[in-house]
């Protein structure tokens, strides 16, 4: 494969680490007391981890032995991946050169499927500080049945693995608390941990600041809405209604809304009704429309449609129904509930029928949420005596273009930190918690680092009709001052077109160009 000049410049780069990971064997993670108290039912399922303790790195020395280690990319792609890998590998030969890290392939399938490869010095050498995640490739299989969990055990053992690292969301990392409790249960060695990883944001907790992928992503986004919102004021005759990946939290709209000052962007968590929305959206073209304006950007999150109140039941009654009888679930709706989906169109009712995730439930990625707010929104204006515009709309959705771009300076040192501590915590004897990095908004050198245990997370979610536990997605918290941050401002964004345009990432330069964290931290 040929390289462009940048993907060679990239290879070259550096991620700086943290103070404490330049010597990865004067550090040792060490026991703490605190932590969230995990809700008792949990006990049940996690009797071996429900009582762990999180623990933070420190200075001391550290055990040195050869380890091998599994990794394994869970769930969709995020930018500096490839640098998580590269951690680990670096980490473990600091720790002894007779260190191995193999990588399963295509995803949690292949520990079932045992299929697999070695991840070389050389190898990981030609990925760093690359985007995507097709050195291993990756998949959404839940590994959850009982055949699963003895493949899994299977393929441990006969790789005589010392962990499994599982670098993936918050499901892959439910799944690794499930695999960590099962392989303590059937006496098998290899310690399981998780690595923080999705562009949506939403794994999140006090210790956990933010997943890797996200920035990357976020950036990638903002430059596309800036030019997006440059092209609306120059021609001056489209609304652009722009849906923003985001499976079930507002945190990348919120993000790009902050980097890009739009004329609206919607945030699902203040969970307005629709006719509130389309009303909001109305009245500001309105507005717009009385100042010469018939033009403007309107960020609408993914995840926008289930946070609306009538929707929101609808989805939930569907999804019961579906999971009883598919063939009668509309008939089994409420009235109230038939008038919803009623005004919803062909279209959109068809994807709330049709198509669900691994897990059950609607795929919100495949509900075109903008195009509904565009066909609304024209049917209301149409209603008002008032209104002379002239309402012109094109629809966009920014998903996977953010998913797989070069890294940021700061996903790619984040992600090689996030390596070198999961390595570290394999070393040490620790299952079932997650890697933790905090202070991202300083410079690397003053990050801090522990490891949390993952059933601290954790809580209980319908899932195809059943309670299942799960971690606990972070929404947008609307006390939180990037939320209002952005609600100090919006007013403003309305009527005077104050776009920003944040441009490309960049790589090179000066260090306010090149290594800012994403703006909400």
């Amino acid at each position: 494969m040929e390289l462009s000049a940048l993907q060679k410049n990239r290879l070259l780069y550096n991620p700086p680490l943290p103070d404490l990971l330049r010597e990865v064997d004067r550090v040792r993670l060490v026991q703490k007391t605190g932590g969230k108290i995990p809700p008792e039912p949990l006990r049940k399922l996690f009797p071996k981890t429900f009582d762990a303790h999180p623990h933070a790195l420190e200075r001391g020395a550290g055990e040195k032995r050869p380890l091998r280690i599994g990794a394994v990319f869970s769930g969709g792609q995020a930018s500096g991946g490839h640098n998580v890998l590269g951690g680990i590998l670096h980490a473990i030969l600091a720790i002894h050169p007779g260190s191995k890290l193999i990588g399963f392939l295509g995803g949690p399938e292949g520990i079932v499927k045992n299929e697999k490869k070695e991840l070389t010095k050389d190898l990981i050498a030609a990925y760093m500080n690359q985007g995507g995640f097709d050195l291993i490739g990756t998949g959404r299989t839940k590994i959850e049945t009982g055949e699963q969990l003895a493949a899994a055990f299977a393929a441990c053992k006969e790789n005589s693995l010392d962990a499994l690292i599982v670098i993936g969301g918050d499901d892959s990392n439910t799944n690794a608390a499930l695999l960590a409790e099962y392989f303590i249960e059937n006496g098998c060695p290899t310690r399981v941990i998780g690595v923080p990883k999705t562009i949506d944001g939403d794994l999140r907790s006090p210790d956990i600041e933010v997943s890797f992928g996200f920035d990357s992503a976020c950036k990638t986004y903002a430059d596309i809405i800036g030019n997006i919102a440059r092209d609306a004021l120059s021609a001056k005759k489209y609304y652009h209604f722009i849906k923003l990946m985001g499976r079930s939290a507002s945190h990348i709209a919120l993000e790009c809304a902050l980097a890009t000052h739009p004329n609206l962007a919607l945030i699902g968590e203040e969970r307005q009704t629709l006719s509130a929305i389309v009303g909001q959206i109305a009245d500001l073209i309105c507005r717009r429309s009385r100042a010469g304006k018939d033009y403007g950007v309107i960020l609408v999150p993914e995840g926008l449609i289930e946070f609306i109140p009538e929707i929101r039941t609808l989805i939930a009654s569907l999804n019961r129904h579906l999971a009883d009888d598919p063939a009668s679930a509309v008939e089994k709706l409420t009235q109230e509930e038939k008038t919803v989906f009623s005004r919803l169109g062909e279209k959109i009712q068809k994807q709330l029928l049709l198509d669900r995730d691994p897990h059950g439930n609607v795929t919100v990625s495949q509900i075109d949420t903008q195009v509904l707010l565009m066909d609304l929104v024209n049917k209301e204006l149409k209603g008002r005596s008032d209104y002379k515009g002239k309402f012109s709309a094109q629809d966009h959705f920014l998903g996977y273009e953010g998913r797989s771009c070069f890294p940021t300076n700061f996903d790619a040192s984040y992600g090689y930190a996030l390596g070198h501590l999961a390595a570290i915590a394999a070393r040490d004897h620790l299952t079932g918690v997650i890697c933790a990095i905090q202070h991202l908004n300083e410079p690397p050198a003053r990050w801090t680092l522990k490891a949390v245990p993952i059933v601290q997370l954790m809580r209980f979610e319908t899932r195809k009709g059943k309670e299942k536990p799960v971690i606990q997605k972070a929404l947008v918290d609307l006390q939180s001052k990037p939320y209002l941050e952005f609600a100090a401002m919006r007013k403003a964004w309305e009527m005077d077109d104050c776009y920003r345009y944040p441009g490309p990432i960049q790589f090179f330069g000066a260090p306010e160009l090149t290594d800012a964290p994403p703006l909400t931290l």
